[in-house]
Order: structure tokens, then C-alpha cells, then sequence
């Protein structure tokens, strides 16, 4: 049961007090524990295939190395998992759609579904806040500190959250571990004024989504109740359920098709955050493996060497200077640092590395023929080109036509293919994470979520309006490549459909809720800032 933080405020009509002890089948934690041992056995088996296939041998002490970052990162998700169930199960519990056990089997496995079908355009959209000196040389002891930073930082947060029965975002926690390290990095070098460790236009992107989500949850399901109120000629749709009597047969089809869309579009949002930490984790540990996207066919070769040389023309025609080959990339990390790309030295520089990069993919026929000692240094110049000329396409007084924006777009857009894919096995695993970790410690916020924001019982329409506002939004969302918050639209819809049907708040569960909401985004940056610090001088004095 939820900790006596979050103590339900005295209300005429109290929400009915749910309890969901009871200890879980013998059969039941067998085969979950056989499921987690098949999906480890899995992955690292999928490493080793994976590293062989290019000449890579892992030595035993990088292989644990690995093992032990990974477990982190599914151990992120696996917290993300049962710390957001009850934004997708809540609802069915309360209103008797689907028993407890029955509602977090089903939320896990549609949680699994939408990882499994997830567009991966989320995946890179969070680490791209990271410092490009950090993701160029990710497989550095400070790129192994800000990994470890940033991972620690969001599950202590989360599992603290989860402690009280808070509904926190996960998504909120790790986008402030990310600044954090930004942050950090930036303040213990050399150069820069603090800021420069953080691309803030990037930022500012995905952390609108994390302001706006709590008023479009809010907002949206209490138009949609109100709106349901009047063309609905259903009453039941507007009462609380009787003791434990299940919804009339409609009802209840439409609070499980509410709940469905819900757990899977949670999975296909969320599960990506995983994914992109995961690839930077292997793309450090494994360059040869992972740092390229080998899976790209032949036939794409000639379209990118054609798509460099139109940048290249457009770019020219922008008063780019000629820059050596040599210093090229030493001018574009400098560029990136201090968001200054609008000059005829950094077109120069871009033009020079990109020549170097479509001559080189050129020469081996496609990415898969690419050798193994040339793989990191090819993605590591993709990646240079790649954000500059994002930054230089994005830039208000770039001087560009919308057509020559489009040509940087297409150019970009090719890098990215090179650079930013999901393994099938990084899927499974992730989604096993996720799903299970649905099933596992969810008691303590469906208790807040059903009970304590509200005054009253949850009737079958405030469910509905609920769930049904999160899902749109979270699949909007991932159509766009923005990461949400799955929590706070849940539980502010909740909150407007609760003030739409007149039956009012709990201000003391709200005001801290609020609190976690404004204090996430800090405390999670001082956590991962803190931690990153701690690891990068253990690093420095290992003189790894």
C-alpha cells in the first residue's frame, strides 16, 4: 500500500479503498523469472553473434563491463515499467473492467506490443541533449561516467517517486539527468560559460512536451466528459461502480479498449528512451558492431554520395572557405561546442569532412563493407556533419532558401540512417523490461492515481475520458518523435475529469503532486551532475 505521505484528505465520498494483497502464484514467479533468464541469455548471445560477424572480440572483462551497463539500462526501463502501470491499469481496477492481476498481465504485454511496433523516432530525440564531445567519444572513461551518471541518477529518482507513491515521469527524470550531465561536462572544462554543454534549442523541443502535458491532460479530458456527458443517452457511463458489480458489457469493452491503447502506446513512447541509452552503451563498449547501421543496402550508397555533393553546392554558394582536411574536424567540434556554425570557416570544414565521407562510403560499396578499424571514425565524422548541418538548417538568419534547407534536411536525414538504428534482440529486451517491470511493484500509485486525486469514486466515464486523452497525445507524440509523459497526462486527466463531473480534488495529494512535477527536473540534473562529477574523478584518478 502507498506510504502515509500521500494520506487521502477527508472528502463527503471518499474514493473506496482497494486492497490488492496477496502473493503471486509459485508457478507464476517461475516462469517470470524464466522469461527474464531467456531474454538476458538472449541478448548476450545476440552481442556475440553480432561482434563476430566483424572480426570484434570482446575480452572478458569489456564483455562484463557491458553486462553490467546493460543490466543498468534494462534496469532503468524495468522501473519505468511498474513505476507507470498504474497509468494504464488504474482506471479498469477501479471501475471493476478487470481484475488487478488480470489488468497489469494485460497492460504488460501490450507495454511489450508497442515496443516491439515502435517507429524508434524517439529513441535519439533524448540523447541528442547530450554533449557531442561526450557522444563522439562515448567509449572514453568520461563517456562511461556520464552513461553511469545519467542511469543512476534517473533510477534513484524513481524509485524514490515510487517509494511514497508518487506518479512521477520517467521521461521528466531522465531528461534531467541528460541536462545534468550537459551541465556538468560543461562546467568541468575548460572552455564555454556553463550553457554550451546543452543544445537548448533541442531542449527547449523536448521539454515542451513535458510542460504542456499536464494542461492537455487536464484540460482535454474534462472537454471530453463534459462533451460524453451530453450526446452520451447512457447514465451508467456517468455513475460509480456497486462494490465489485463489472461495467454493462459495453462499458467495459470500452475502459479495456482504453486501457489497451493506453499500455501500448506507454511501451511504443517510453521503451524508446531505453533503446537510444542502450545503443549508446553498445556503441562505446562495441564500436565495430554498433556504430554503424550495416544493415543499409548498397543501393543506398549512390543517393547519399549524391546527397553530400548538393550540400556541398548549396554550402559553397553560402561563402564557405576552404579548410585542410586535417583541422576540418577539429573546426566543427569547435562550432558545436560554442553554437556557432553560421560562418564560411564551418561550411568549409563541413564540406571538407563530408567530401572525405562520401569518398570513403563510396570505396567499400556500402556501410556493411565498411572495415571494422574504420567503423567508429566514419560515425564519429557522420555525426559531426550531421549536427552541424542540423544546426546551420535551423538557424534563423542561415540566409538559405526553403530548398536549400531541404537539401541539408535529405543530407542529414542520410546521416541519420547510417547512425541511428535499433537491433532487433535491443527491441526484445527492452520490451521485455518494460512489460515485466508492468507486473512487478505496481500497487503503491494505482492506489494514488485511483483513490487520492479525486473526491469521489471513479465513475466509468472519468476513466474513459482519461485514457483515452493520454493515449491520442502519447501517440501524437511519438508520431512527431517527442518524448511525454505518460504520468502526467494520465493523473492530470484524471483531475479534469474529476472537476468536469462536479465531484472536486484532493488538494493535499495534488500539491504534491505538483511538487514532484516541479522538483523532478532539478533534483534529477544535481543527481546525475553530482554523480557524473564522483565518476569522472574516480576515472581521471584510475587514469582510464
Amino acid at each position: 500500500m502507498a506510504s502515509n505521505v500521500l494520506e487521502a484528505s477527508p472528502s463527503p465520498s471518499p474514493a473506496t479503498t482497494r486492497s490488492f494483497d496477496g502473493a503471486a502464484h509459485p508457478v507464476a514467479r517461475l516462469a517470470f523469472l524464466a522469461v527474464v533468464l531467456l531474454g538476458f541469455g538472449y541478448a548476450g548471445i545476440s552481442i556475440l553473434i553480432d561482434t563476430q560477424q566483424v572480426g570484434e572480440q570482446l575480452a572478458l572483462g569489456a564483455f562484463a563491463f557491458l553486462g553490467l551497463a546493460l543490466l543498468i539500462a534494462l534496469g532503468f526501463e524495468f522501473v519505468n515499467g511498474f513505476h507507470d502501470t498504474a497509468n494504464a491499469v488504474a482506471t479498469v481496477i477501479y471501475t471493476n473492467a478487470l481484475p488487478a492481476q488480470v489488468a497489469v498481465i494485460w497492460s504488460g504485454f501490450f507495454n511489450f506490443l508497442g515496443v516491439m511496433l515502435s517507429s524508434g523516432a524517439v529513441a535519439y530525440s533524448i540523447i541528442t541533449l547530450l554533449p557531442v564531445d561526450l557522444i563522439l567519444n562515448v567509449g572514453s572513461g568520461a563517456g562511461f561516467a556520464m552513461i553511469f551518471a545519467l542511469l543512476f541518477a534517473a533510477v534513484l529518482w524513481n524509485l524514490a517517486t515510487w517509494y511514497v507513491g508518487l506518479p512521477n515521469s520517467s521521461s521528466h527524470t531522465l531528461i534531467g539527468s541528460v541536462l545534468g550531465v550537459g551541465l556538468a561536462n560543461q562546467l568541468l572544462t575548460s572552455e564555454g560559460g556553463g550553457t554550451s554543454g546543452v543544445d537548448w534549442a533541442q531542449a527547449t523541443k523536448v521539454m515542451t512536451g513535458l510542460w504542456m502535458a499536464p494542461l492537455i491532460g487536464f484540460a482535454a479530458a474534462a472537454l471530453l466528459l463534459l462533451v460524453i456527458r451530453r450526446l452520451s443517452q447512457n447514465p451508467e457511463l456517468m455513475t460509480p461502480p456497486e462494490g465489485d458489480t463489472p461495467p454493462p458489457r459495453g462499458i467495459r469493452a470500452l475502459l479495456i479498449f482504453t486501457c489497451t491503447a493506453v499500455s501500448f502506446s506507454h511501451g511504443s513512447n517510453d521503451g524508446q528512451k531505453g533503446m537510444g541509452l542502450i545503443m549508446l552503451i553498445l556503441i562505446g563498449c562495441a564500436p565495430t558492431a554498433y556504430a554503424l547501421n550495416r544493415t543499409l543496402p548498397a543501393s543506398e550508397t549512390p543517393a547519399f554520395v549524391s546527397s553530400a555533393a548538393d550540400a556541398r553546392a548549396t554550402l559553397s554558394r553560402h561563402g564557405a572557405t576552404m579548410v585542410d582536411a586535417a583541422r576540418a574536424r577539429a573546426v566543427l567540434r569547435g562550432a558545436l561546442k560554442k553554437r556557432e556554425v553560421l560562418n564560411g570557416q564551418t561550411y568549409g570544414a563541413v564540406i571538407a569532412v563530408s567530401d572525405d565521407l562520401a569518398h570513403r562510403v563510396a570505396s567499400y560499396g556500402s556501410l556493411g563493407q565498411v572495415p571494422a578499424s574504420a567503423a567508429p571514425n566514419i560515425r564519429n565524422d557522420m555525426y559531426l556533419v550531421m549536427d552541424t548541418t542540423r544546426m546551420i538548417a535551423a538557424a534563423e538568419k542561415n540566409g538559405l532558401t526553403e530548398g536549400e534547407k531541404a537539401v541539408l534536411v535529405d543530407y542529414r536525414t542520410r546521416l541519420e540512417r547510417g547512425t541511428r538504428y535499433i537491433p532487433l534482440w535491443v527491441k526484445i529486451a527492452v520490451a521485455l523490461a518494460l512489460g515485466l517491470g508492468t507486473m512487478v511493484g505496481w500497487k503503491r500509485i494505482v492506489v494514488t492515481v485511483g483513490e487520492r486525486i479525486g473526491k469521489q469514486h471513479m465513475t466509468y466515464g472519468m476513466g474513459a475520458s482519461a485514457e483515452l486523452v493520454a493515449a491520442g497525445t502519447i501517440l501524437a507524440a511519438d508520431r512527431f518523435g517527442l518524448p511525454v509523459s505518460t504520468t502526467h497526462i494520465l493523473s492530470s486527466g484524471v483531475a479534469g475529469a474529476s472537476v468536469a463531473s462536479g465531484h472536486g480534488l484532493q488538494r493535499r495529494t495534488l500539491v504534491q503532486l505538483a511538487a514532484a512535477w516541479l522538483m523532478t527536473l532539478p533534483v534529477a540534473m544535481l543527481l546525475s551532475g553530482g554523480l557524473y562529477w564522483l565518476l569522472l574523478t574516480v576515472v581521471r584518478t584510475a587514469g582510464l
